[in-house]
């Protein structure tokens, strides 16, 4: 197995440089090898007057129903009736349009206003990037928004509008962190990956299926507090308990638009009509602060030189990486074994042969300069990321009167409406994408790289950089790294292997039914 070290030659993963300037830094973080810089969109609003409507003016079609009963019966479809996808596609195709009116859980009595403009193509759904066009503020967990008791009495940087001062000093405090911690990323990611595969491979022989779920979420976070605090979990107080206590306090937040597969009659009262009280995952929250409190002294130092109290930095630190980057993690890594798991033994040995001559030819070690020259590997994870992205749902609210377009239609949406997309959809537009409901691993090689700006997972375009004035994904770059490193290390080991899938309260449940370790 080839050692991985991390070099920076030409092509490298280059993090914004910290300053001690109060004013607003223009430094992006960005992957130069893994997209082309864009310009960024104009921060000035443009005025429905100045906007010529490209055709005639379509009425968006739908309605909300009844005052209390539309809502509640949205929601029992949404879940129960239907189901999520099924919901969607019904709407469509009986409205014919991919732009319609409808409620969006959880409605009646968690959050006030449940009506949402629903946009499900690859055309309109970018406009929810726009933060010229659209309003940021407490819409990441959509109609409602969780009580700040969750974390520590904060509204942490995901709810926050780019026009809100501590965005800004927020969003420059993940950059440090990510920027600090670059040098311990490959090392810290095959380390516990390795962790990882002994782990299966064990279960495996033992019990002849492996589950991937539980030691997966372990050296996931094991990967993150090594890598970018620099601390092993299990030589703290916390110990192995920390996917444990980040899975109950999700949860908690999360309950009234999930469906934990009991019945309607109980979880209807249970978690959709008022939520979950925060005192009840305060003691799993407390430990989970604690131990970053104490990994993360130097980030809370710089922290304090822009201006942010230790508390305030710690609560940020905590929910970037157990809900933003563990949370990505513990869905897109069944993700990408379930795509390519399925993509069969003629994918996987294309992929061993691709990435084992690369890493050869760079002494036997993993770099990100090395992993530039893997075009199946990269598009493979793309493709993951199209077809089933970590992030569905995605919300933002009309600052203005707008005119936004399908492919096949023109709407007027009014200033303070709420605009919702739902991703798979807009991801997998046939209008877009060639047979768009298919896993194609080499999508994105070649020519295929100008259908990057399709991909969408990180609140923006995969060719766009997150800035401190957008709302794009702080750390996106870091998380597509991970991405490829998880594929790079599975077939340095394997040649091939099998999975049966299931589902998961966030995602696929992925079990492994064979391992064969690498033979060349």
């Amino acid at each position: 197995m080839a050692s991985p070290s991390l070099t920076f030659p030409s092509l490298q993963l280059q993090f914004p440089t910290h300053t001690k300037s109060s004013k607003p830094s223009n430094h992006k973080l960005i992957v130069r090898p893994i997209f082309a810089s864009v310009s960024e969109k104009p921060s000035v609003p443009v005025s429905q007057s100045q906007v010529t409507p490209p055709g005639p003016i379509r009425k968006i079609p739908g309605d909300y129903g009844l005052p209390f009963i539309g809502p509640i019966k949205d929601r029992l479809d949404y879940f129960y009736n239907q189901g999520r996808e099924e919901f969607f596609r019904s709407r469509a195709q009986k409205h014919q349009s991919t732009v319609f009116r409808s409620n969006m859980p959880p409605g009646p009595f968690i959050s006030s206003n449940s009506k949402v403009i629903v946009l499900l193509d690859g055309k309109s759904f970018p406009v929810l990037f726009d933060v010229s066009k659209v309003e940021k503020k407490d819409v990441f967990t959509g109609t409602f928004m969780p009580s700040t008791e969750f974390t520590g009495g904060f509204r942490v940087l995901s709810y926050l509008d780019p026009s809100e001062p501590d965005h800004t000093k927020l969003k420059r405090l993940l950059f440090f962190l990510l920027q600090s911690s670059r040098d311990r990323v490959i090392p810290e990611f095959h380390s516990c990956f390795s962790e990882l595969s002994e782990t299966l491979e064990s279960e495996l022989a033992a019990k002849g299926k492996a589950s991937f779920a539980d030691p997966n979420d372990q050296a996931s976070f094991n990967f993150l507090a090594r890598a970018l605090y620099g601390t092993k979990p299990a030589d703290t107080k916390l110990g192995t308990d920390g996917p444990g206590l980040i899975t109950t306090w999700v949860v908690f937040q999360l309950s009234p638009i999930l469906t934990l597969g009991l019945p309607k009659f109980i979880e209807e009262p249970l978690i959709h009509t008022f939520p979950l009280p925060a005192f009840l995952a305060k003691s799993s929250y407390q430990k989970l602060y604690d131990f970053f409190y104490d990994a993360s002294t130097h980030v809370l130092d710089e922290g304090e030189k822009m201006g942010i109290s230790r508390e305030e930095a710690c609560h940020n630190l905590l929910f970037a990486t157990c809900f933003n980057s563990f949370g990505g993690m513990k869905i897109i890594f069944p993700t990408i074994l379930k795509w390519v798991g399925r993509g069969g033994v003629k994918l996987h040995t294309q992929l061993a042969q691709e990435i084992r001559s690369v890493v050869k030819s760079n002494g036997g070690k993993v770099t990100m300069a090395s992993m530039e020259q893997m075009p199946l590997m990269k598009s493979t994870v793309y493709e993951a990321f199209r077809i089933e992205p970590p992030v569905a749902l995605q919300y933002g609210k009309a600052k203005q009167d707008l005119v936004i377009e399908s492919h096949d239609s023109v709407f007027e949406v009014k200033e303070g409406e709420m605009l919702f997309g739902y991703q798979p959809f807009a991801t997998k537009d046939p209008k877009i994408f060639e047979r768009s409901e298919e896993f194609v691993p080499d999508r994105f090689v070649g020519e295929g790289e100008k259908l990057l700006k399709h991909v969408l997972w990180s609140n923006g375009p995969e060719t766009e950089n997150p800035t401190l004035g957008n709302k794009q994904c702080a750390g996106k770059d870091f998380v597509v790294l991970a991405a490829r490193l998880f594929v790079v290390e599975l077939f340095l080991r394997y040649d091939s292997f099998d999975i049966e899938v299931g589902t998961s309260l966030l995602g696929s449940a992925i079990n492994l039914t064979s391992l064969k370790r690498a033979s060349f």
